[in-house]
């Protein structure tokens, strides 16, 4: 694992808060859904620049978790704090969300828009840029993702690839500083998930901090920092790719892992 200060193998990595706080901080994290206990006390530390992907078997709270970063599923108890902002209610949620950038498998984007107006819209009205400003830094955000000769079509006239590429840049036109992906290669084409994983290894190598729910174990191996492994609602194992996929400790992990790489 990659610890502050040190050289990320992803590329450099932000130098730390000067008195060592995590980016992202969860203490005790309970959810529940109805009778369903989604999430079951999880604790967790990220420091600026880290890559961290979360992988585990279906209904083990790992995009329940993530969504819990930014109050789209609010969590019943425990604490989360984001860049020094605690994440208490409705005060500080536009604050967090400032601070934080989704991306979802289903890109989300409104058809009705074009590309570029999909991704100036959010730093238009929400951090009052200029529409000019606002479209500058689109254009550079779609080079940045490969399809900046797309910004006046609509998303119904892009491939899978090619909208969830906009959907990166439009999280990325707030400028935020932590990027969370709810498995955003899961409702691609095989063809099209290269594409979209290119994009975020150049983010991972940029700096940014980046938690990533993903089945995708090529990019988990080349580009995280550490490996979180969810099941029953918890983190079961919390260590390095390759720790994890030579060594796992948890039971559960190696019959997962030997489902996934077919061994």
């Amino acid at each position: 694992m990659t610890r502050p200060g040190q050289p990320s193998p992803t590329g450099p990595t932000p130098a730390p808060h000067p008195d060592g706080t995590p980016i992202i901080e969860a203490v005790g994290v309970e959810k529940h859904f109805g009778s369903f206990h989604a999430l079951r006390g999880v604790n967790l530390r990220v420091q600026r620049g880290e890559v961290v992907v979360i992988i585990g078997p279906s209904g083990s709270g790992k995009s329940t978790f993530i969504r819990t970063l930014n109050a789209l599923d609010p969590h019943d108890a425990g604490s989360i704090t984001v860049d020094g902002i605690p994440l208490n209610g409705k005060g500080n949620l536009d604050a967090i969300r400032r601070e934080v950038g989704m991306v979802f498998q289903s890109f989300n984007l409104f058809p009705h828009l074009t590309v570029l107006e999909n991704i100036t819209l959010a730093p238009t009205r929400v951090r009052k840029v200029s529409r000019a400003d606002a479209e500058r830094r689109g254009l550079e955000l779609l080079r940045r993702v490969g399809i900046e000769e797309q910004a006046h079509k609509y998303p119904a006239q892009l491939s899978g690839g090619q909208q969830q590429r906009v959907a990166i840049a439009r999280a990325l036109a707030m400028e935020p500083k932590v990027m969370l992906f709810d498995e955003p290669t899961s409702a691609l084409d095989p063809e099209m998930i290269k594409e979209v994983l290119d994009v975020m290894k150049e983010l991972a190598r940029s700096g940014m901090t980046m938690l990533v729910v993903t089945h995708e174990m090529g990019f988990a191996r080349e580009v995280a920092d550490r490996v979180l492994f969810f099941d029953g609602g918890n983190i079961v194992e919390d260590t390095t790719p390759e720790n994890f996929y030579l060594n796992p400790q948890h039971e559960r992990a190696r019959q997962f892992l030997s489902k996934i790489l077919g061994h």
